[in-house]
């Protein structure tokens, strides 16, 4: 054990001096508790006059420098292990509003139709809906008063997903189970709502539950039993899906359709792989070479970017390797405002916001013209994040 600590504190040291090289930015935050959740809220505030960008999570307030501020290598602290220097900016990191809740959160998503809608999954088999602009102070008691608790699994879970329909949400449990909530519907009693739809077609663990992103009716699943399963609402059938596919080895930990193609999504499995899939034929997995940027993470402490190789090549190639983290990372989210800003939470409390440096992503040169990715060098990068 002191052995595998020492060698991941060698790790961590070769990763931070690199650090400069890797990226045009580097956040760093030490969390009160450990976060297994984190997404980046819509929307950002750009204060007159200011050299940075306000940028919200569910777990806190986020200062990023502009697109014209200048990276400033002088500026990195190696005592703190933090990377703030932005022209006359240093990182920020504040918590705005923080809000009781029952246990630990399992998983915190957003509603997109009201961003200050936010739904959580409990160490409990109850899922809570919060509306945050009526929170702005935690009670002192420590009680948590959801605005609405939705009601009707009868273990906890982490899968958590609401759609393009305003105001449906899907939950996937450690019951077997994926319940559909229409939050619009008037409690039976007291702040409880029970289900619309009860999806019983999983007869182990359900994993993670996923809106198709271009289809308002069908969502995916994906459970302990190596299965994917597709679903459309429109159905009659709550105990079948539409499609179910063995898509792995072993149990299947998440998934996640393409936003940007409506017949692309990838699956992540505890068989130590990544697999994409074509809803237009689910028999075979897809090595596919069209223009999309894939992120994965594990429990080496590693979180991967993966970019799609030439077509001859098969699988996709290894673009980036975040290498910040010292221990497992529990979760991560794309910033849809600002593009290749990641944030990423592990189990040691550390939440770390980041970007990768331009050049590693970007082939092309200030005046133009199209270099070829020297792959020597990429290995070099790789290992130097490592």
């Amino acid at each position: 054990m002191a052995d595998k600590e020492a060698a991941f504190d060698d790790e961590y040291k070769i990763w931070k001096k690199n650090t400069p090289f890797l990226y045009d930015l580097v956040m760093t935050q030490a969390l009160e508790w450990p976060s297994l959740t984190a997404q980046w809220l819509p929307g950002v505030s750009r204060p007159e006059g200011k050299d940075f960008s306000i940028h919200r999570l569910v777990l806190a307030s986020v200062q990023l420098p502009n697109d014209d501020a200048h990276f400033d290598a002088s500026h990195y602290d190696s005592e703190k292990g933090e990377f703030g220097g932005f022209a006359s900016v240093s990182g920020k990191i504040e918590i705005e509003i923080k809000i009781n809740h029952e246990g630990e959160v399992n998983r915190a998503r957003y509603m997109p139709q009201n961003p200050c809608i936010i739904t959580t999954k409990t160490p409990s088999s109850d899922v809570l809906v919060l509306d945050y602009t009526k929170h702005p102070k935690p009670d002192l008691s420590g009680d948590c008063n959801s605005d609405l608790r939705l009601h009707g699994h009868q273990k906890k879970g982490y899968g958590l997903s609401w759609p393009n329909l305003s105001g449906h949400l899907l939950s996937a449990s450690d019951d077997h189970t994926i319940y559909l909530w229409d939050i619009s519907a008037v409690p039976k009693e007291g702040n409880v709502v029970d289900a619309k739809t009860i999806f019983t077609g999983h007869t182990v663990v359900v994993e993670d539950v996923s809106w198709h992103l271009f289809h308002k009716s069908l969502f995916g699943s994906v459970a302990d039993h190596q299965k994917l399963m597709i679903w459309d609402t429109c159905s009659n059938n709550t105990s079948k899906p539409s499609h179910s596919v063995d898509a792995h080895t072993a149990e299947v930990n998440c998934l996640s359709f393409n936003p940007y193609s409506e017949f692309i999504l990838a699956t992540g499995s505890a068989d130590k792989t990544v697999a994409l899939w074509d809803l237009r034929n689910l028999k075979l997995m897809l090595h596919s070479s069209d223009e999309t940027i894939l992120a994965s993470s594990g429990t080496d402490r590693r979180l991967n970017e993966q970019s799609p190789e030439d077509a001859e090549d098969g699988s996709p190639e290894l673009l980036f390797i975040h290498g910040g983290h010292t221990a497992k990372i529990s979760d991560f989210s794309w910033n849809p405002n600002e593009p290749w800003v990641i944030c990423s939470v592990s189990e040691d409390n550390i939440m770390q916001v980041w970007q990768m440096a331009e050049n590693i992503y970007n082939d092309e040169d200030p005046e133009g013209i199209w270099i070829q990715k020297d792959k020597g060098t990429a290995k070099a990068a790789q290992a130097g994040a490592s």
